[in-house]
């Protein structure tokens, strides 16, 4: 049982890195990180493939926390 959840940690976060590389960068430049934009407040809700890809790290991430509890509890 052990060897199963550390694999499933292991796919976990593997698939979670693929899954949050695959997510639009939210400014234009690398300057705007650290200069601040002019788009402070025109903040908009996530919409089709966005949105989907948000659910998938959310579920991922949330599953991979939850194995490494369990495999804490194991050892």
């Amino acid at each position: 049982m052990y060897d199963i959840i550390s694999n499933l940690i292991l796919i976990l976060a593997i698939f979670s890195i693929i899954v949050i590389a695959l997510q639009p960068t939210k400014t234009k430049s690398s300057s705007n990180a650290f200069m601040g934009g002019s788009e402070l407040f025109t903040q908009q809700k996530a919409r089709g493939f966005e949105a989907f890809l948000l659910k998938v790290t959310v579920v991922s991430l949330i599953l991979f926390f939850v194995l490494s509890l369990a495999l804490i509890k194991m050892n």
